[in-house]
């Protein structure tokens, strides 16, 4: 066999990524959605992801979401972290994965995916890079060219974005910077 050939690792795909796509219920958050008496009222986000994503931004990398709910919680925390764009009320991620791609003049292998369910599947195989949570569903986790230790809501998104920053070679300078006070 050609070494041409053979299959690109995790990292190799990690190094290419310059949009990072996230679902958000399971992904995001712990998928728990809190209702009450006048509709959608809490979703729990971990800031410690929401660090990591402001990291990867830092980095240059840019940040998007791909739900298949309309959510005005989703729009105030994509906003608190100036995501790049957000598309929400989506059943085709697939295909808006793609137009993300063209939006940024980037090819889909620049892209990675992080999901947690079938929904998220056909994104996840046109990324470049697909990703998952720990707890994600089993057809998910083995479409998965990376998988988080941690749960969704609990890190997995932090996880990913270090593992991502390390791929491209950023992790140690942004880390040096923070604990340096620069």
């Amino acid at each position: 066999m050609s070494f041409d050939t053979l299959p690109l690792t995790a990292q190799e795909r990690a190094q290419r990524v310059r949009l990072l796509v996230l679902d958000v219920d399971g992904t995001m958050t712990d998928g728990k959605i809190y209702i009450g008496p006048e509709g959608e009222a809490l979703k729990a986000f971990s800031v410690h992801d929401g660090f990591g994503l402001s990291l990867l931004r830092m980095a240059g990398v840019k940040l998007a979401v791909i739900t298949g709910r309309q959510s005005s919680i989703v729009a105030k925390r994509a906003d608190e972290l100036k995501f790049d764009a957000v598309l929400q009320g989506v059943s085709a991620k697939g295909d808006a994965l793609s137009k993300l791609a063209r939006q940024f003049a980037l090819t889909e292998d620049e892209v990675a995916f992080m999901g947690d369910d079938w929904p998220d599947l056909p994104a996840m195989r046109r990324a470049g890079l697909a990703a998952c949570v720990a707890n994600a569903v089993p057809e998910v986790l083995a479409a998965a060219h990376w998988v988080s230790t941690a749960p969704a809501g609990a890190g997995a998104v932090r996880e990913f974005a270090q593992y991502l920053l390390a791929a491209s070679g950023k992790l140690d300078d942004l880390r040096r910077r923070y604990s340096q006070g620069d």
